[in-house]
């Protein structure tokens, strides 16, 4: 049996690589990876290859930036090239971005089966260019693997049959679980002049946040305030740090004295770092979960959260992006008046592995 695996952006590769691991063990299972190369910077891409243990993909389509319209389309000309080259049995896509609904476009056309890793989240909001990389990835899917309870109630609402929907649990915990240990050896801390549960850690980068003028003055001087009680250290996307400096923002971080900003991450780095913060200020839906599991309070910047089981059972609360409402959340996590949460169902480990079987069990 022929399985492709597609990534391309940073949050693909942690989940991509649990599923090739599991699958390795299997001697009749033939495996290619294909990297479209939507992040394709040495921190957001070749890094994590190296400390994920990622075999080298057996094509890299070199996508880039661009606008949607742009990604999506040079990855659909591109991906259907290997497509037609390499014809695998199944192509296995993870989350939600670009390339995502891009090669699960040209998967369908051509008739060849399509699982879905990530399947059934819903932010219900459809300004998030994710949401509809979601939606419709999941109308194409013949498997739909699923991290949480809810998402299979979604995918029936949508008219997904129930035969085709499987929970598993989560790729991301698989891959935090085998690394942990690993980060832990990580010198990270000493190298920004960090103290275990001394600080704040910030991530920003969705394009309703950091795109909008308005809205990210207002994040910074939340920040502005939290920075004066809790050192806070910022590992900046370029995306953020380009609309700094355009929107004239610059200056107003530089004077914030308790704010360090650095490089993206790599991988064992940034688990590192999160594993020994205070709290987290994010609009990711990964470290929504990666929190949950290290019990890390997580204080999400936005208005939804296509991953309730965080806030349900986990570490995360949602609370907009009020500069007001995000300084008394860090208030209450530095005053100790926040909830432990507890791990949610199959958020074990073992996600890869189950997926890997379903596929082995199917017709």
């Amino acid at each position: 049996m022929k399985i492709m695996n597609v990534a391309g952006a940073r949050p693909n590769f942690m989940k991509v690589a649990p599923l090739i691991n599991a699958m390795s063990r299997h001697p009749g299972l033939q495996l290619s990876l294909i990297n479209t190369g939507q992040h394709y910077d040495h921190a957001l891409s070749q890094l994590f290859f190296d400390e994920l243990n990622l075999p080298v993909p057996d094509r890299f389509l070199g996508i880039g930036s661009g606008s949607a319209a742009q990604q999506i389309g040079r990855t659909m000309i591109e991906f259907e090239k290997v497509l037609e080259e390499i014809r695998p049995d199944l192509v296995v896509v993870v989350g939600d971005v670009n390339a995502t609904i891009a090669c699960s476009l040209i998967t369908a056309r051509n008739r060849i089966k399509l699982a879905h890793v990530e399947a059934g989240l819903r932010s219900f909001d459809r300004t998030m260019p994710e949401e509809i990389n979601r939606l419709l990835t999941d109308q194409l899917a013949d498997f739909l693997f699923t991290t949480e309870p809810v998402a299979r109630e979604n995918l029936l609402r949508e008219g997904i049959p129930s035969n085709k929907i499987h929970f598993v649990g989560n790729v991301m915990i698989d891959t935090l679980v085998k690394h942990r240990e690993q980060a832990d050896r990580s010198s990270i801390l000493a190298d920004l002049a960090l103290s275990p549960a001394g600080y704040g850690l910030i991530t920003l980068h969705r394009p309703g946040n950091v795109d909008d003028l308005p809205t990210l003055k207002g994040l910074l001087g939340g920040l502005e305030t939290i920075q004066k009680d809790v050192p806070l250290v910022f590992p900046m996307h370029p995306r953020t740090r380009s609309r700094l400096e355009s929107f004239g923002l610059s200056e107003m971080v530089s004077r914030m004295k308790g704010l360090q900003i650095v490089d993206p991450l790599g991988y064992l780095d940034f688990l590192k770092l999160m594993s020994n913060a205070r709290f987290v200020v994010t609009d990711s839906g990964g470290i929504q979960e990666e929190s949950t599991i290290l019990g890390i309070p997580c204080i999400t910047a936005r208005e939804n959260t296509e991953r309730p089981v965080t806030v349900e059972l986990g570490t995360n609360e949602v609370v907009g992006t009020s500069p007001e409402r995000i300084v008394a959340a860090c208030q209450q996590v530095i005053a100790g008046k926040w909830k432990k949460g507890k791990m949610p169902d199959l958020w074990d480990g073992n996600a890869a592995e189950r997926i890997v079987r379903i596929i082995l069990d199917s017709p």
